[in-house]
């Protein structure tokens, strides 16, 4: 009896700890819940990290608006822990942390044009990702084509540090939850579909999932969706033709100048100046016949017929 109490003594500590530590979880958190920290209110999160070898800066807070910095939050949802909820109409990203409670992050979201809604699942995450542009993309922007067999991963990558891939009824849209070096476009509406974080958030939100989340897209009043909505990629930008030039009309009777050209000399093969060519003289008016004078008779004087001859 005494070496039994013993050892439940000796399990004690652990047994506490165990205790302990289930404290600390939410009762509703299902099996996909993170056992990351909670971000903690007026904590400055966006500081300077290294990742990888690669440098991520800090980023000046108080440019971010509080309502898209991360935090938790009260939210009202019905649904599981580990779900994503993405509101368009708020730019806001809700990842559902325990019962009507979630971690909100300010996301920049898809351009007029650009909005889809409805649901998929995170098929799968990659860190610092190489990003290749859909052709759809290339033939709007052909400034992309540089990059047509994909740009590797690193700090001016539009994908940024991390990219969670959706799939819907498991077929790839191309959609992403991603980083982004713009941060200053996060809370607008901005992208060409994908959901944009900030570097550090996306990187907070990727050391949560494990893979099989279910997103949710809200739809762009802030609905939720009552299917999956694609939207048709606009048509690239045709360049418009050159307007040919308008024929030169010459008005009747009129007779374009001439110019005339240097002839180039026989003797030397330098050019000489032509010679001077002179206005046709005006017809001479035509002159009334000279009077006829009678023949002389007799020889003449001084060349004059004497009078009276």
């Amino acid at each position: 009896m005494l070496q039994t109490s013993r050892r439940l003594f000796r399990l004690t500590p652990a047994l506490l700890a165990v205790a302990l530590l289930a404290a600390c979880v939410d009762p509703a958190a299902g099996p996909t819940a993170s056992t990351q920290p909670m971000p903690k209110a007026g904590e400055n999160v966006y500081v300077a990290t290294m990742d990888a070898g690669i440098q991520i800066p800090a980023l000046p807070v108080e440019k971010i608006p509080e309502t898209h910095r991360r935090q938790v939050v009260a939210y009202e949802t019905d649904q599981p822990v580990g779900t994503i909820i993405i509101n368009p109409k708020t730019r806001l990203l809700y990842y559902v942390v325990g019962r009507n409670k979630a971690i909100r992050y300010g996301i920049s979201v898809g351009r007029a044009g650009f909005e889809w809604s409805g649901e998929a699942i995170v098929s799968d995450k990659r860190a610092w990702p190489t990003w290749t542009p859909p052709k759809e993309m290339i033939a709007r922007d052909p400034k992309l084509a540089k990059w047509e067999n994909g740009q590797p991963g690193g700090p001016t990558n539009p994908l940024g540090a991390r990219a969670i891939y959706l799939t819907s009824g498991g077929k790839d849209y191309g959609y992403r939850i991603h980083g982004t070096p713009e941060w200053q476009s996060i809370g607008r509406n901005a992208s060409s579909g994908c959901i944009r974080m900030i570097n550090q958030d996306v990187m907070d939100l990727y050391s949560r999932l494990t893979g099989g989340e279910k997103v949710i897209v809200l739809t762009a009043a802030g609905e939720m969706p009552k299917g999956l909505f694609i939207p048709k990629p606009p048509a690239p930008k045709v360049a418009a033709k050159p307007k040919a030039a308008a024929p030169v009309v010459v008005p009747a009777g009129a007779v374009p100048a001439l110019k005339v050209l240097p002839t180039p000399s026989i003797a030397t093969g330098t050019p000489v100046a032509a010679p001077a060519v002179a206005p046709a003289a005006a017809p001479a008016a035509a002159t009334a016949p000279a009077a006829t004078e009678a023949a002389c008779t007799v020889a003449l004087v001084n060349g004059a017929c004497p009078p009276g001859n």
